[in-house]
């Protein structure tokens, strides 16, 4: 039977409808928010897997007919999802997938289909509200309800899922998601925002969750299903203290080697010990083997995690030894890619990563195809992460949710900082390449890309540096629990810890934030803390980059495209493109295939290599744009001769006609006794008509006769007219008006 609950939010009208679509989901809503709509459903299957991992997966998926778009695949259908798809279905993941209970292991789905999309009105918010409720009334075990919200500000004032004018305006660009109680998922970017400020939104964003999670819990009490029973996976009790009583002491030996592959090569060594022995025992069956050993290394995780833990949380030492706020030794190095258009290396600790910047025409730019407002995007930042980058064999290829998480993280921190297309007009691609890895490469991306930028010749307006925080706790956040916040994280303490808290930036503020945990939810005072211990530990980063290099290079690459920008009237675009691209085909092949972008407004960029190029292509446009004005003087040559005057060549294609009685004082019956094609002569401009045709004289530069007597000027012979007056311009085509680039 279909249900629908309604509210006002935001100033918009919110509804969710039940019982009508997906029936045999076990969870199932249509939310509508404004012209949006989404359906979200949520299914488990009924028996747990063996493994040793939660299987939770959560699908975004973008309907083209959603925007009233047909997809511009070559099969015409919706493909797998792009990067906007991908990165929309982390953001659901993120928050819901701490509040399934410890030992679930059974399959869950949670699918969101955009089936109706106003740019203006969140889908991917619409989307997590109904992964959310499909969830929660469903029978599937989940701590929830859980809500999340875009925030943006303009003009100092915060708002609540902003429009896309807004959006445009805005200096923040964050979504916030959490339950009622606590802040569980942050994602944003801000054009150097202070932490505190920040940190405001962020509390203002929970506010807004407050009342979405109020009107979830309206419609989970009347149609919520009563949860049905799961077996939760649990090791046996028997086992696990084997286990600890054979290895214990040892592990926390192993745990405390600073080296990160001696300390793994340890633990590897003393679990090897293990498996061997519960390996060669006698069982029942296979499947009994199997799950003794999944059990087995399950005890063995949890034995580090809890060593880790107690090591931090009681006696304050991390596995590596260094201080809770003390960053591992850091390193900045350019150039050293002699091709590439800007090189750098930042390694921290046994984290590095190498990352390039390519310098293209705007043309270069990333065409978007999807339901976002985005249509094309020149500046990209993309990340790699390598299996050798952990000592590990692996698939390499197309990259991962992981990776493009990691790259979209790195291309919000440093696209605040990024020169305008006017003030650069060039395509920037930065690519970040995992060399090794121990934790928070994402943060060591965004440093290597920021020295590889300005090592690029990338006017940048700030350096931006990032640093990944950490939390360990001993208990719930309620100040009855001690808790330990850790600067610049290590793989051991990303993967046992509470909270993966990642802060990048510049000296004025902030530029993007990602947060993740693990737990129920984290406070404002903890945010507060966080926040604080990473601003001065991105000072002491940005110290060592700026070392490096203390400003972006004045110049680009000798093997960077030149560039050239400079306006033409609109109107003379189409001179500029030619009759089907004919003159602008014709510029490219005389100057070495140079590239041309033109813009709907009359802007002309050339890219080439030679200046000389760009030179002599500015030279050719110049020439068909340019106008004559009256009193211009030329020297021209002709290429055209009748009896009533000569037609002189003044620049380009640009012709004007010297009529006979303006060739000399003095009488001249027919032009053709004074002058012949080829001439070199010694012009002005006397006059425009109103069809553009340009007249000349001559006579100007002769010595006037004195006495001289101006006479009118003759009547046409018999036998049809005479011309008078020039041919107007003769241009190299004329196509219709070109508003795209070449």
């Amino acid at each position: 039977m279909k249900k629908t609950f309604e509210i006002d939010f935001a100033g918009r009208h919110l509804s969710v409808e039940t019982g009508e679509i997906a029936k045999q989901a076990d969870g199932a809503v249509l939310v509508r928010f404004g012209e949006t709509v989404t359906l979200s459903t949520a299914v488990a299957s009924d028996k747990p897997r063996d493994g040793d991992f939660f299987p939770l997966t959560v699908d975004y998926i973008e309907k083209m007919y959603a925007g009233g778009r047909i997809p511009q695949s070559f099969l015409r259908r919706e493909g797998r999802p792009d990067t906007h798809g991908t990165l929309s279905a982390r953001l659901i993941d993120r928050p819901i997938r701490p509040l399934f209970p410890e030992g679930f292991r059974n399959d869950v789905q949670v699918v969101n289909m955009v089936l109706s999309c106003d740019p203006d009105n969140s889908p991917e918010m619409s989307a997590m509200l109904g992964a959310s409720i499909a969830l929660s009334i469903s029978d599937i075990p989940f701590d929830g309800p859980i809500a999340g919200v875009h925030i943006g500000r303009v003009d100092g004032k915060l708002i609540v899922d902003p429009t896309v004018e807004e959006e445009a305006k805005s200096d923040i660009d964050l979504t916030v998601a959490g339950t009622k109680d606590a802040i569980m998922m942050v994602e944003g970017g801000a054009d150097q925002v202070p932490e505190e400020e920040m940190l405001d939104a962020i509390m203002f964003a929970h506010e807004a969750i407050k009342e979405l999670c109020a009107f979830e819990e309206k419609i989970i009490a009347e149609i919520g299903k009563e949860k049905r029973h799961f077996d939760l996976y649990q090791p046996a009790p028997l086992i696990k203290e084997d286990i600890e009583k054979r290895i214990g002491e040892r592990m926390v030996k192993a745990i405390s080697i600073f080296d990160k592959l001696e300390r793994q090569h340890a633990i590897d060594a003393l679990e090897d010990e293990i498996r061997a022995d519960y390996d060669t025992r006698k069982y029942e069956t296979e499947k009994d083997h199997a799950k003794t050993m999944t059990m087995v290394n399950d005890i063995m995780e949890h034995m580090v995690a809890a060593e880790v833990r107690r090591l931090i949380t009681e006696e304050k030492i991390r596995p590596d030894g260094r201080k809770v706020d003390e960053i591992r030794p850091l390193n900045a190095q350019i150039d050293l890619l002699p091709r590439a258009h800007g090189s750098a290396l930042f390694t921290r600790g046994q984290t590095q990563v190498l990352s390039t910047t390519t310098l293209g025409a705007l043309s270069d730019s990333q065409i978007i195809d999807n339901l976002t407002p985005e249509k094309e995007k020149r500046f990209m930042h993309q990340y790699n992460f390598p299996p050798f980058s952990v000592g590990e064999t692996g698939r390499m290829g197309s990259p991962g949710r992981r990776e493009i998480g990691h790259g979209m993280l790195g291309e919000r921190a440093l696209k605040y900082v990024i020169p305008s297309k006017e003030e650069f007009p060039y395509a920037i691609r930065c690519v970040a390449d995992v060399m090794e890895s121990n934790g928070s490469s994402s943060q060591a991306s965004i440093c290597a890309s920021c020295l590889s930028l300005m090592a690029a010749g990338v006017p940048i307006k700030a350096v931006v540096s990032g640093i990944a925080m950490g939390l360990i706790s001993s208990g719930p956040l309620d100040g009855k629990h001690p808790y330990t916040i850790l600067t610049d994280i290590q793989g051991l303490e990303d993967h046992f810890g509470d909270m993966d808290f990642k802060c990048a930036g510049t000296e004025n503020g902030l530029t993007a934030l990602q947060m993740d945990i693990k737990i129920h939810g984290v406070t404002r005072e903890v945010l507060s803390e966080a926040l604080a211990q990473a601003h001065k530990a991105r000072a002491e980063i940005r110290k060592v980059m700026t070392d490096c290099i203390p400003e972006p290079r004045k110049e680009v690459s000798k093997y960077a495209p030149k560039m050239l920008t400079f306006k033409i009237d609109p109107d003379k675009i189409r001179e500029v493109i030619g009759t089907g691209g004919k003159v602008i085909n014709d510029i490219i092949a005389q100057c070495d295939q140079i590239q041309i972008d033109v813009e709907d407004d009359g802007t002309i960029t050339l890219y080439h290599h030679n200046q000389e190029m760009i030179d002599k292509a500015k030279a050719i446009i110049d020439g068909i744009v340019r106008e004559a004005k009256v009193g211009e003087i030329f020297e021209g040559t002709v290429n055209r001769v009748e009896d009533y005057g000569c037609f002189v060549n003044l620049f380009g294609d640009t012709d004007g006609l010297c009529h006979v009685s303006r060739l000399a004082w003095n009488y001249v019956d027919n032009a053709n006794d004074v002058i012949k094609v080829g001439d070199k002569l010694k012009v002005v401009v006397i006059g425009i008509d109103e069809k553009g045709k340009v007249k000349l004289s001559h006579r100007e530069f002769m010595e006037k006769p004195e006495g001289y007597v101006e006479r009118p000027e003759r009547p046409a012979r018999s036998g049809g007219p005479r011309r008078e007056g020039g041919h107007g311009p003769s241009r190299g085509g004329h196509g219709p008006s070109h508003g795209g680039r070449h």
